[in-house]
């Protein structure tokens, strides 16, 4: 009897030759450690009861034949199949994996890297530090292992290291792009966003973008591989190679964490440090950090060690930390739990000391084990082959800010995060003549911890400052007060202020440093802030008029010139913009039209210059504040208009009318034909709410060009608890420029389990604008109100 044949005695369910994508049910802890024993890698759902895992046919008769309830998710399922099927029907000069377009391959990456390298070479360098198996041992086969490292050269050290290692499992599609992704931000905001400029000024962010090329190209083909391609062991088939995370000096194979059977996914290797990916990262990582503590198990790591390592995995929306070899409290247990529960808490994810099951051998346990530096493994999203959609609305942002907070407290990693963060420190985006007094106003937090495993404490903001070119750590640096905004600190969220004297400031753009200080004595980490001081002297002045390019009537406006921002006359639709000489980029914005971006904007010292802008109106091809009924959207059941919540003013749309949402719902809302034949600039905005089991559960915003034959998705949200406050969302749809038979649908799709409330929808607007020459437009398609009312302009 085969192996399918076994299977389908069992269930239906799991059909094909695998890999099947499966929820495997337990009672207990035990049972969790039981199958993290031989299993490589799975995800723990607590509120569910169950453990999410990827399994070949063997593994899945074994889980079978022990007696576990398992069943298929045929959505992720789909998603492996599709990786598959997309790779046997791909051509040459594919962009990004097929089927996964948003995932860069081995050699886009590298490109990537090369090009930020060549193109900034004063942020960034592209290095050589190893090699891959295949090169070692196959003449003209392989890769090299690299690092991109990016600072800003120009600016001394000794600065502090991030070190950021990405794909050393190669199935695990997030974390390569992440990483790179990462990079592009650090190096697109340098010298526009103040955070990102300090941060490469003063600090160090090491990006091993690929840590196993031959693995990962073999991903890249559909194949669901984990380790690397060393052919000397399990050889000739596809289970050949050692697990790179089981193959790290410190704890090598001491603890029953990893497998001495070759052909087993997580094989460690015949010795400690054998594999060249490995060799190649453990000395990089000895290279860039001191040794910071002895290699024993007791000795703690100094209060002002410096330098953070961060192994991105996916998946199961973790934040782990050592020791991943047995479950003792690791010496600076209370540090590195303070830390772990601030980087859980931007993405949303679980925190936990040591990993689900044993590991031994792992890249978290060398960084802290050998070096003292606190080492953690980010476990990313809720699949390998994880869809697009998820990555770029979900995985993506959430994770982008963790690694900036990573980077932001290199510097002093147990000591730093216990302090309040600065948000959003702020000075009005205009530039202050010499003299003229700058507030500067930001929020003073200490609560920003993850609560979902244990509860971090906190204190009261005791003090802020600010710092003006010179970082807190810096020589002669000074810190100047900052006051509560209402008069006294006793909370542990407090509304700061100050105002910047600019008499004795030079010229130009100031950097800011911001920081807290709680009642225990915890600095926080430092934000950034740029306030531009101007000598009226030699001050430039944009100016001009907004006005609507079809009436000519003038327009209630924000013009932005570069970093500087005014408002018009709503009756003149005149503004002006005090600014230091230079070349600007200039946009408007105005409610109910598309906004307007002229470049080369050339203003000379002392120099007026006219900058008018005509802008677009909108052409409201479908536009539903929700008030007079059903205005030919298919609803499909269980989707409905309420009066349960509204934005405006008492109806909505929803997917879950009276309450959560059903099991295994797949349900859209569709519009009627929709013509954009001679409009570009199509967009859709909207209003919504929605309370989703994140990961599980999806709300998609899906478009079609060919009246509803076939769909794409444009957008995708999955979280729990948005439901505080209606938001605005606005989606570009250029891809529907000009098409006479498109379709926009919302749908909702929901897993086995857990339900909640549902997504709400209201004042959909969906619009584009004529090009070229101006001509009369008429557009009103509210019940209640007319376009000009909308607060927001599609682009």
């Amino acid at each position: 009897m085969t192996t399918g044949e076994k299977l389908s005695e069992r269930t239906s369910a799991f059909q094909g030759e695998g890999p099947w994508v499966v929820r495997v049910g337990y009672e207990d802890e035990a049972q969790v450690r039981g199958l993290a024993s031989w299993m490589d890698h799975f995800a723990v759902y607590r509120d569910k009861g169950v453990v999410l895992m990827q399994v070949e046919a063997a593994e899945l008769e074994r889980l079978l034949a022990a007696g576990y309830r398992v069943e298929v998710d045929a959505a992720r399922t789909a998603v492996i199949e599709r990786a598959r099927a997309a790779r046997e029907v791909a051509g040459e000069g594919v962009a990004g994996i097929p089927g996964f377009p948003c995932y860069r391959t081995v050699e886009e990456t590298f490109a990537t890297a090369e090009a930020l390298a060549a193109d900034h070479p004063e942020l960034a360098a592209w290095l050589d530090v190893g090699d891959s198996w295949e090169k070692t041992a196959l003449p003209g086969e392989g890769y090299d292992v690299r690092v991109l490292v990016l600072t800003n050269t120009a600016v001394a050290g000794p600065k502090p290291a991030l070190l950021v290692n990405s794909a050393l499992h190669s199935r695990e599609y997030t974390t390569a792009e992440l990483n790179t992704r990462f990079a592009e931000y650090l190096v697109a905001g340098y010298g526009s966003d103040p955070d990102l400029t300090w941060l490469l000024d003063h600090h160090q962010v090491h990006l091993l973008l690929v840590h196993n090329p031959d693995g990962r190209k073999r991903a890249e083909e559909g194949l669901s591989w984990r380790k690397n391609a060393d052919d000397d062991y399990c050889t000739g088939t596809n289970s050949r190679g050692a697990d790179l995370n089981r193959n790290f000096d410190f704890q090598w194979g001491c603890c029953g964490g990893s497998s001495p059977f070759e052909c087993d996914p997580t094989y460690r290797g015949p010795a400690a440090g054998s594999e060249p990916e490995t060799e190649a990262i453990q000395a990089y990582a000895r290279a860039l950090f001191p040794d910071q503590r002895p290699d024993d198990l007791v000795t703690p790591a100094p209060d002002d060690s410096t330098g953070v390592v961060l192994d991105l995995h996916s998946f199961g929306e973790d934040v782990l930390w050592s020791w991943g070899f047995n479950d003792d409290d690791p010496p600076n247990a209370a540090q590195l739990w303070t830390l772990g529960r601030k980087y859980a808490f931007f993405a949303g994810y679980f925190p936990f000391q040591g990993s689900f099951g044993t590991v031994d051998g792992s890249t978290k346990d060398f960084a802290y084990g050998e070096l003292g530096v606190p080492g953690y493994t980010i476990e990313l999203g809720t699949a390998f082959f994880e869809g697009c959609g998820y990555f770029e609305s979900v995985v993506l942002p959430d994770n982008l800010e963790s690694l900036l907070y990573a980077a932001k407290v290199a510097r002093t990693p147990y000591l730093t995060p216990a302090g309040p963060d600065v948000v959003s420190p702020s000075i009005p985006a205009v530039a202050f003549p010499q003299g003229t007094p700058a507030p500067l106003t930001g929020v003073a937090d200490d609560t920003r911890y993850s609560d979902a495993n244990g509860i971090e404490p906190v204190q009261p903001v005791a003090a802020a400052e600010y710092y003006v070119d010179l970082a807190p750590w810096q020589g002669g640096a000074v810190g100047l007060p900052m006051s509560a905004a209402d008069g006294v600190f006793d909370e542990a969220v407090e509304a700061v202020e100050a105002s910047v004297d600019t008499t004795v400031l030079a010229a130009g753009r100031r950097q800011l440093f911001v920081r807290a200080r709680d009642a225990d004595g915890n600095w926080g980490a430092v934000s950034g802030a740029f306030l531009w001081v101007l000598d009226p002297a030699t001050a430039a002045t944009v100016e001009g008029f907004v006005r609507d390019r079809d009436s000519g009537a003038p327009l209630e406006a924000e013009v932005t010139v570069g970093p500087f921002a005014a408002a018009t006359d709503p009756g003149t639709g005149f503004y002006s913009l005090t600014l230091p000489g230079g070349t600007y980029e200039g946009a408007a914005t105005s409610a109910g039209h598309a906004a307007v971006t002229v470049g080369g904007v050339v203003a000379g010292d002392s120099q007026t210059v006219s900058l008018d802008f005509d802008l677009p109106p909108l052409v409201a091809v479908l536009a539903d504040d929700v008030e007079g009924g059903n205005a030919g959207w298919t609803a499909e059941p269980p989707w409905a208009i309420t009066d349960e919540t509204a934005f405006s003013p008492t109806h909505s749309w929803t997917d879950s009318p009276g309450g959560d949402y059903a099991a295994n719902t797949d349900a859209a809302l569709v519009s009627p034909p929709l013509d954009f034949g001679g409009l570009v600039g199509v967009g859709l905005s909207f209003r919504h709410l929605y309370d989703l089991e994140r990961g599980f559960d999806f709300a998609r915003v899906e478009v079609s060009a060919d009246g509803g034959a076939t769909w794409t998705e444009a957008a995708l949200f999955s979280d729990a608890g948005q439901t505080a406050e209606w938001a605005l969302a606005e989606i570009p749809l250029t891809q529907l420029d000009g098409v006479a038979d498109a379709r926009v649908r919302f749908r909702l799709e929901s897993d086995g389990s857990v339900q909640a409330d549902g997504w709400h929808l209201d004042d959909l607007l969906l619009a584009g604008h004529l090009p070229g020459p101006p001509a009369l437009i008429f557009a009103d398609g509210f019940e209640s109100g007319d376009l000009s009312s909308w607060a927001a302009a599609v682009p």
